[in-house]
């Protein structure tokens, strides 16, 4: 089964590694799984968004520490939808921010006459506020990336 899912990853999260873990999940032992991973040009204003190459390290190092890093590969996406209109991909694994971008994938394809992508939605991981955990949370020093509620006593 070939699994892709996409992001920014500029804090690698709780949520990030449970959409990472599914990914793994649904490819199986003999699948792979296709990380794409934004680049500066599609992330205009993101506040203090990390370097490409120290983000990629980031879930490399996740990967590694797993044992899921031999059959996973990470590349830099231009665009929303990455390779996912040209490549073939069974599944993709998306977060209710991304369910949208998924459905428009698939009508995509299907105007390329290709097969849709089955599409995984995992919720959101929450924090102990019980708001979702996002990297734009823990720029602001709201949480940490396990969802700890951070300045709290």
């Amino acid at each position: 089964m070939k699994v892709c899912l996409g992001g920014t990853f500029n804090y690698l999260h709780k949520g990030h590694k449970c959409l990472i873990q599914k990914a793994i999940e649904v490819a199986g032992k003999n699948g792979s799984v296709f990380i794409g991973l934004t680049t500066k040009n599609l992330i205009k204003n993101k506040k203090g968004l990390k370097p490409f190459d120290y983000r990629k390290k980031d879930i490399e190092q996740y990967l590694l520490a797993k044992g899921y890093l031999d059959f996973t590969t990470i590349k830099p996406i231009n665009n929303k939808y990455g390779p996912t209109l040209d490549e073939d991909f069974d599944v993709i694994i998306v977060s209710p921010e991304t369910i949208g971008t998924a459905q428009e994938i698939n009508k995509k394809r299907e105007k390329k006459e290709k097969r849709p992508l089955k599409i995984i939605q995992i919720p959101f991981a929450l924090a102990k506020d019980g708001k979702p955990i996002s990297s734009t949370r823990i720029a602001n020093n709201e949480i940490d990336e396990e969802g700890n509620v951070l300045g709290k006593d």
